[in-house]
């Protein structure tokens, strides 16, 4: 007996065999299809417990197939779970609004598909024994008391169930002993009592911004409602106050229908502005205005409506230095931080290092169905070294990459494909001189040990072309890389 019955449609060969490889492993039924004639075509005729669907296909798009499915009587309660590699907040939003259940973001973690999947399955045989204990409460009133407790444990096992999905943005998402984490941590528990503070984020890229959003909203009394993340940076000033606050249906050309914005989208919930310092000035006067007020009107509309949001900021920029210059308003500054959250760069956290870098390697390793490997004194030395200006993120890559290239076998130095660091290097001892052309020239030299005198993948490292690489070893100029 399967787990259950999928139908995953892609044009890519290797994501659609990936996929596919991925999800057999797990005992569920494939229908493997690579356009939508056939998706609509299996679908009918298959009825799948569940489809993955790419979004952009030859012929028609993603959206066009989820409309279809939805519009059949036959299919229109199958869940639909959207593969893109848009990550926009309008084409996520769409594809909501469409029909779908959930989205995975290209390119996908093997992990990520298997738990999506098996959340949705899940949900839905309870959705469907949900609905037959109430067919059976209506139909039977001989049976009333028995069908209300099944009816209730059912709507108990759902929610524990949405509870479950939610625990992986709880706090055990965060690695590692420092006191900065520490802090981070009492910050969150602390912010998690409260239901409408409102949350400054602040720190550099890839420092685990929006993992702490989330964390404070799915387990604060808000955990039942929405989280809408918004990354203001991605959405098009035309379409800011439309998307933010709503429009009428005619209000302007192509609203071809009322559209809730992302506050009302969040109501009862939490809503996350990422990059709050790159949101133009116009749309600050409004948004603080909301804020104030707790209402939002709608593009085109006569009267305002009420919502009930809780909004969690964050930046990577300076935006004191913004406030300075007058690219952002200070009185929106001081309603949205009312309570302020640092996050400090990888580099600040050198006792968390050792920690991230097993962790990561313990996340692939189950991912790829490999023995987690060791890591070798000397490599953690080469980490310790690296400031990471990536942060967490960047780690998080340089560990995937060195899973693969250790082959399973402890990792080693040379298995660690770092990013050029940012830091400027360290003055010359006092009445030394500093002699660039043979910094350049070592600095060309480890890099290429490290690549195992790979040229083009050097030149990647230096952030250099590799003709400059040529210049100073003109023996590599007969190879082949």
């Amino acid at each position: 007996m399967t787990e259950g019955r999928i139908l995953v449609a892609d044009d890519t060969p290797a994501s659609l065999s990936l996929i596919s490889h991925v999800l057999e492993k797990e005992g569920y039924e494939i229908f493997a299809v690579s356009n939508a004639v056939d998706a609509l075509r299996i679908a009918g005729k298959a009825k799948p417990d569940l489809i993955l669907l790419d979004v952009m296909m030859p012929g028609h798009d993603g959206y066009y197939l989820c409309r279809e499915l939805k519009a059949e009587a036959t299919t229109s309660d199958i869940p639909v779970i959207f593969i893109t590699s848009r990550n926009d907040t309008e084409s996520i939003l769409k594809g909501f609004r469409v029909g779908a259940v959930d989205y995975i973001q290209k390119p996908f973690q093997a992990e990520e598909v298997v738990s999506r999947v098996a959340t949705h399955l899940k949900i839905g045989r309870l959705t469907r024994e949900l609905q037959e204990r109430n067919a059976e409460l209506e139909a039977e009133s001989g049976r009333r008391r028995d069908a209300e407790q099944a009816r209730d444990t059912a709507n108990q096992r759902l929610h524990t169930l949405a509870r479950k999905e939610a625990e992986r943005w709880g706090i055990g998402g965060f690695i590692g002993h420092s006191k900065h984490l520490k802090r981070i941590l009492d910050d969150i528990e602390r912010l998690q009592q409260f239901g409408k503070t409102s949350v400054m984020i602040t720190g550099e890229s890839g420092t685990g911004k929006e993992l702490v959003a989330r964390a404070v909203h799915h387990h604060s009394p808000r955990s039942e409602g929405a989280f809408i993340p918004v990354n203001c940076v991605a959405i098009p000033s035309e379409l800011m106050e439309s998307l933010f606050f709503g429009h009428m249906k005619g209000s302007f050309t192509g609203a071809t229908s009322d559209r809730k914005g992302y506050f009302e989208l969040a109501d009862g919930g939490t809503l996350f502005l990422d990059e709050i310092g790159d949101m133009p000035a116009t749309l600050q006067a409004k948004l603080l205005r909301v804020l104030e007020d707790g209402e939002v009107t709608p593009v085109g509309a006569t009267r305002s409506r009420r919502v009930d949001v809780r909004v969690l900021s964050a930046t990577n920029a300076d935006l004191q230095a913004k406030i300075a210059s007058g690219d952002f308003r200070q009185d929106l500054y001081f309603r949205l931080a009312r309570y302020t959250v640092d996050l400090p760069p990888l580099r600040n956290r050198p006792e968390d290092l050792p920690l991230l870098a097993r962790h990561f390697l313990e996340v692939f390793s189950l991912e790829m169905g490999t023995a987690v490997p060791a890591i070798s004194a000397d490599a953690l030395a080469v980490l310790a070294s690296h400031d990471f200006p990536g942060n967490i993120r960047e780690l998080k890559n340089v560990m995937e990459r060195a899973l693969i290239l250790s082959g399973g076998k402890p990792v080693q130095p040379e298995h660690l494909q770092l990013f050029a660091s940012r830091s400027k290097p360290a003055p010359p001892p006092q009445g030394e001189s500093f002699d660039l052309e043979s910094a350049e020239h070592s600095a060309i030299q480890r890099a290429l040990e490290q690549t195992q005198g790979n040229v083009a993948e050097a030149a990647r490292l230096l952030k250099i072309h590799r003709s400059r690489i040529y210049r100073k070893f003109p023996h590599l100029a007969g190879g082949s890389q």
